[in-house]
């Protein structure tokens, strides 16, 4: 099985691609256990209510992997928790690190607009570009192979079907 984990700033389409890509190829999709925590608890968040999202998308990828489908596609995973950690605590907890780690993360750029949807925190371009950052810098340190997605709406959903396409021929 194949795992394409979808990484990087909020409000940059990750999610809205990952359901499209579901929907169009039948590949399963993990949502973000993190939006729907945030719907329930609130957004004023500590590093236990992290770790409680972790172990969330943790069990979301366990019972979406029982179907063994040839590829997962990831909206999130804890190696995105370990960059909300840092921006918002300024620390990563080890434990975030040491999960299974997806086949290939693909990094989506900031430079689209930043949509409200209520669970979103930094719109403003610093906060940003920061957070955008740190997602990028937890890839780097902990050597995960990734691709950069970026540009507008169409150019994101064509680098990103390019990615997955190159992955499933070499795999």
């Amino acid at each position: 099985m194949i795992r394409v984990c979808f990484h990087g700033a909020e409000s940059t389409g990750k999610s809205v691609l990952a359901e499209r890509l579901s929907r169009e190829k039948g590949w399963p999709w993990v949502p973000e256990y993190g939006r729907t925590y945030c719907e329930e608890h609130g957004t004023d968040l500590s590093m236990a209510d992290l770790l409680a999202i972790a172990e969330g998308q943790a069990e979301a990828v366990r019972q979406a992997e029982m179907a063994q489908p040839e590829l997962l596609i990831l909206d999130t995973d804890q190696l995105m928790t370990a960059a909300w950690a840092q921006m918002l605590f300024g620390q990563v907890p080890p434990s975030l690190l040491h999960w299974p780690k997806a086949d290939l993360y693909l990094l989506f750029s900031p430079e689209v607009p930043w949509v409200d949807d209520g669970t979103r925190f930094f719109d403003e371009d610093q906060a940003r570009q920061r957070f955008a950052g740190l997602a990028e810098k937890v890839l780097l340190d902990t050597g995960v192979p990734f691709v950069r997605i970026g540009g507008n709406w169409q150019e994101r959903e064509a680098a990103a079907r390019a990615a997955i396409s190159a992955l499933l021929v070499n795999s």
